[in-house]
């Protein structure tokens, strides 16, 4: 095997690969016992006929595609390691000569990892962010497991209303016709949740259990079913109960079923302490996305559209799989929310295209700062997964290979980058027109003690109720108390 080497645009390669002829004849050997159970010659018992008397018959060309998927399976790894190139998407495959007697020529064409100019990375300036926590925080956190833990109860005595959920039975019809996949039976539906199309949801409140209902609705222009798109359907729609959540009140009581707490105070207490940890911990990931996307402004690099392409696909899989896990297929889902798969592409393109240059980044900042990754590091990142996966770490380092151990080292690598990047970042206050320089506090002083001028003399002209107003106040009275701490 022989691979030649052609640097394209934009980070593209394209690599022209040759397999020697008795490779050729090795595959097609390999072809044709694939096929010769199916062959049927008369004359011949199916997986009797030789294969030059059906090369004979048919040509040789009939083995050419499965010889070449075979070839092609063993040669572009080959290749791939022969050439050196670091490769980041799949590659575009074009067979140039396939003939027997004759080596098999074909090119791949491939993106290679771009290389990256770092901007500034070392005092990255994010914003602070408040991490406290309101009481009216609590009260909907509260709230919210209230509802976790809402007995549901069948409705009997009036019809359906906001928030309910209708059981129902379904089929839909385009122009009379029953259409695929628009069929279901004791489907819960909740009012309100627009999990289904169009006005589906709303034509059911009011209706009571038993009724049966016509549906009029319309699928969107862009619909992912092309015989659907734009047309109008009529479902029937049969609701065989109505269900509603029944909220358990918020006392001692409810706090001790929920919880290891005997008092509602002290659950509160609880709460409000994870609430504060989320915060913090949410703070963090957004300041630390903050300062990637200011080493990314400042850095330069040219990314491949078949990367971008390659990170799309593994994005929409990923949703797939954790649609899986909830019991709905990716089909399913596509159906009931209308999306195709060219407008998923096209929403989930801005996200793939961050995460590329996060990832890119954040390695050439680890190779710069030349971290050293030891294997009491991987064995770590080991002990981890295994508590994860409760497995025994020992057990779990049986299953991981050579590969596995470079990846978690990649990985180990980009944390200590985030890891450095945000060890060194620098905290502003405030951003925009109320940011003010740290270092010049005469500044800060000057601007609070205008604004507290302003608000207090003008404050009953501000929109809204008194309330917010006075919050509004209190906001700015904060700066001015800030500007008089830092000078």
């Amino acid at each position: 095997m022989s691979v030649q080497v052609e640097n394209l645009e934009k980070n593209m390669v394209k690599l022209t690969i040759e397999v020697a002829e008795d490779k050729v004849a090795e595959a097609l050997k390999a072809a044709y016992n694939k096929q010769k159970n199916k062959i049927s010659i008369p004359g011949f018992r199916k997986g009797k006929v030789p294969m030059a008397m059906v090369e004979k018959m048919y040509g040789p060309e009939i083995f050419y595609e499965d010889a070449a998927n075979i070839m092609m399976q063993e040669a572009y790894p080959a290749a791939i390691d022969e050439s050196g190139v670091d490769i980041v998407s799949q590659p575009t495959v074009d067979v140039v000569q396939l003939e027997k007697g004759k080596p098999f020529i074909f090119t791949a064409e491939v993106a290679k990892r771009p290389e990256v100019k770092l901007g500034k990375y070392n005092g990255v300036t994010v914003t602070k962010i408040d991490t406290s926590v309101s009481d009216e925080e609590v009260a909907e956190a509260l709230e919210r497991e209230r509802n976790n833990n809402a007995r549901t109860v069948t409705v009997t005595d009036r019809p359906v209303a906001e928030g309910d959920t209708a059981v129902i039975d379904y089929e839909g019809f385009v122009d009379g016709v029953a259409f695929e996949g628009g069929k279901g039976e004791n489907h819960p539906l909740e009012i309100g949740s627009h999990s289904f199309i169009d006005t589906f949801e709303e034509q059911l409140v009011g209706k009571n259990t038993g009724d049966e209902v016509e549906v009029n609705v319309t699928f969107p222009k862009e619909y992912h079913a092309e015989d659907l798109a734009g047309k109008p359907a009529v479902f029937k729609v049969k609701i065989n109960e109505i269900k509603t959540k029944e909220l358990p009140e918020l006392n001692d009581e409810f706090a001790s079923d929920v919880s290891e707490f005997e008092t509602l105070e002290e659950y509160k207490e609880s709460v409000k302490k994870n609430l504060e940890e989320t915060k913090e911990n949410n703070a963090k990931r957004t300041k630390e996305d903050e300062a990637i996307k200011k080493i990314i402004e400042k850095s330069e690099m040219e990314i491949p559209d078949a990367m971008i392409e390659s990170q799309v696909q593994n994005m929409i899989q990923e949703f797939a799989q954790r649609l899986a896990q909830q019991g709905l297929s990716f089909d399913q889902y596509m159906q009931f929310s209308g999306m195709t798969m060219d407008k998923m592409k096209e929403q989930v393109r801005p996200e793939a295209l961050t995460r590329i240059q996060s990832s890119l980044v954040l390695e050439q900042i680890a190779k710069e700062e030349n971290f050293e990754i030891t294997e009491d590091d991987v064995n770590a990142e080991i002990e981890k997964m295994a508590k994860a996966y409760g497995m025994e770490a020992d057990k779990l380092k049986e299953y991981v290979g050579d590969d596995e151990k470079e990846s978690m080292k990649r990985d180990i690598a980009i944390e200590k980058a985030v890891q450095f990047i945000m060890d060194n970042v620098k905290e502003g206050a405030l951003t925009g027109f109320l940011a003010f320089d740290p270092g010049s506090a005469f500044v800060g002083l000057l601007v609070g003690c205008v604004f507290v001028f302003i608000i207090d003399n003008n404050w009953k002209a501000l929109p809204g109720p008194e309330d917010r107003r006075g919050r509004f106040m209190d906001l700015h009275w904060h700066f001015y108390i800030r500007a008089i701490r830092s000078f």
